[in-house]
């Protein structure tokens, strides 16, 4: 399959069936789940496969399965989604496996996406979601170049999900601050 792109270390792919058991495997698993809801069921994970799959983004955004650029394994999958109000403003989300952690493979993924969708589909800004206590995701994001902008407070449907009492944040960046930070010159 052909890549949408291609770092370093990754290969972002767009998704096919034959990636679903890796997907199925990755959203079971606890570690990975604990800042989202509870693992999900196979037939939960398939269902949301097969929405990501059909999506029909605008501008060659989307979802990506994300696999190591030299031995082809699975690592999770990334997304840049655009904001029903404003499909200039897309919403950064990754998920990988608790093998690829620590390794600085979520920023390298993130930076690049957020570089792409600047650079050629004419996004406006990017966002990004997490949990307050999610420092992880928090590190990833602030790495790919978003920033701190709110704490807010979301209705958990179903069980609480441990730390979810201090709420999530919201990262973002703007066309003009990543103008700016890749282009020094234009800086006073």
């Amino acid at each position: 399959m052909a890549s949408f792109l291609t770092t370093e270390r990754l290969v972002l792919t767009a998704p096919a069936p034959a990636d679903l058991p890796d997907v199925i495997a990755l959203h079971s698993d606890p570690a990975v789940m604990r800042y989202l809801s509870a693992p999900q069921t196979a037939a939960e994970t398939e269902a949301g496969f097969a929405t990501r799959m059909s999506r029909g983004y605008p501008r060659d955004l989307g979802y990506w399965i994300a696999r190591r650029r030299e031995t082809g394994e699975f690592l999770g999958w990334f997304e840049l989604f655009p904001s029903e109000a404003d499909s200039s403003v897309v919403e950064l989300g990754y998920r990988l496996a608790t093998t690829a952690w620590g390794q600085g493979l979520a920023s390298e993924g993130s930076i690049a996406l957020v570089d792409k969708a600047f650079r050629e589909h004419g996004v406006r800004m990017v966002t990004a979601n997490t949990m307050t206590v999610n420092a992880g995701s928090r590190r990833v994001m602030e790495k790919a170049g978003l920033r701190f902008v709110r704490t807010f407070f979301m209705d958990w449907e179903g069980a609480e999900i441990d730390g979810s009492e201090q709420g999530d944040v919201e990262y973002q960046l703007t066309r003009e601050e990543w103008s700016a930070s890749t282009n020094p010159t234009t800086q006073p």
